[in-house]
């Protein structure tokens, strides 16, 4: 029996537990996003222009770390198991939390939030357990509940973050935050269930069996890891001028920031409600497909966000945007991981998990980059011929796949 196999039998336990091992550890994360620049404030950074850099530094540089690791951690996933990943993951997220509430000051803070993303990534730890061990016709519905639960996380955190301080202090918020994840830690050890054989599931073999159209592979695989980073890319582009942009609305100062916590939120909100859906849906009409039409449908509605008067159009437009592009990920990792043996299966996840996570730090970049210089328009037009680009790049490859498995063709499941 391969790993898949051996481990039929715990899938359903080991998503519940994930979803809320990844829900856990993302409110922890994303909480401190209203307090962010106040702590960097009470560290000793005075100057404005250096709050919001020291800000951004800080905030990016988890995803920084993550990028870095992934495929590390999803490689050791393949050598000695997936539990012990999310164990790694859950006490040392716990662990380093708890000391960023000691920072003394704004270097301590950006160095313990890039700790944070290279030992951290309890969800991407359980995309790699969940997508090697999920059957086949349920892998698109099983990330998708995935990605729920970690959407939900992100959506969830910075409200948390808004009302927490003012009962335990910005620093007692992180150890608050600590502890949650701790929860998650002991939830994990204890509930967690996983057959792994090292001599069989940790070994590389040592012969590669040919198989039909295995050169088509990499390129196909490229294509997709491209295309979970130009999702991310596409999303958190827009993140950085928001604030600035419903200004331009006509939105009274006073009230920017509750704003646009509202249309951030409204993507969230958007993608956690069709996140599942979308991952059933890939397993009934073929990834691909779900692939291609999300990210048509994604750039369609990335454009009239350009030419909103309206806050409260953009809200709309934005979490329509967030239904659009909640079957992406769930789909790309499906593809990806059922284009890959067991043995390899956590370093090609980790891969991926890494161009989604380059995204978020290149995203706000090239987002920046494009306001400053065109003008905040332009951001959503050139993000959504960027999307038009990378759909059709997929319709390409598709054509072009020859192995079987990177076909991936509508089911019927019973």
């Amino acid at each position: 029996m391969n790993y898949a196999e051996r481990n039929l039998a715990y899938w359903r336990r080991n998503l519940a537990v994930c979803v809320f091992g990844s829900f856990t550890t993302l409110v922890s994360l994303s909480m401190l996003l209203p307090f962010l620049p106040l702590y960097v404030q009470q560290l000793g950074v005075t100057e404005q222009a250096d709050v919001v850099q020291w800000s951004a530094v800080a905030f990016g540089a988890t995803f920084f770390g993550t990028a870095i690791t992934a495929p590390l951690w999803g490689r050791l996933a393949d050598r000695f198991g997936r539990k012990p990943m999310l164990v790694r993951a859950a006490i040392g997220m716990a662990i380093v939390m708890s000391l960023i509430g000691l920072a003394r000051d704004v270097t301590d803070l950006v160095a313990l939030r890039l700790i944070a993303g290279l030992i951290g990534g309890y969800a991407s730890a359980s995309i790699v357990m969940i997508g090697s061990q999920v059957p086949r016709e349920k892998a698109g519905w099983a990330l998708g509940v995935l990605s729920t639960g970690a959407l939900s996380g992100n959506l969830i955190g910075p409200l948390v973050g808004g009302f927490l301080p003012q009962w335990v202090g910005i620093r007692g918020t992180f150890f608050v935050g600590g502890a949650m994840i701790a929860v998650a830690a002991i939830t994990t050890i204890v509930l967690i269930r996983e057959s792994f054989d090292r001599s069989s599931d940790g070994a590389r073999r040592a012969k590669k069996i040919p198989v039909e159209g295995a050169g088509s592979r990499w390129p196909i695989i490229g294509a997709l890891l491209m295309t979970a980073m130009m999702v991310l890319l596409a999303n958190m582009s827009i993140e950085p001028i928001i604030t600035v942009y419903i200004g331009h609305l006509g939105v009274a100062f006073d009230d920017q920031a509750q704003i646009a916590g509202v249309v951030m939120a409204c993507s969230a909100l958007g993608s956690i409600l069709t996140a599942a859906r979308l991952g059933a849906l890939a397993d009934r009409v073929g990834s691909w497909n779900v692939i291609i039409g999300c990210l048509v449908l994604t750039a369609i509605v990335m454009v009239p966000q350009a030419f909103v008067t309206q806050w409260w159009q953009l809200a709309v437009l934005r979490a329509l945007m967030g239904m659009t592009i909640a079957g992406l990920l769930p789909a790309i990792a499906k593809l990806i991981r059922q284009s890959v043996e067991d043995h390899d299966s956590g370093r090609i996840l980790g891969y991926l998990q890494s161009a989604q996570f380059s995204g978020q730090v290149i995203g706000p970049l090239i987002g920046g980059q494009i306001g400053a210089h065109f003008g905040l328009h332009h951001v959503f037009l050139v993000t959504g011929a960027l999307l038009v680009l990378c759909a059709g790049i997929n319709g390409w490859v598709r054509s072009r796949a020859v192995n079987p498995r990177m076909v991936d063709s509508p089911k019927t499941i019973n």
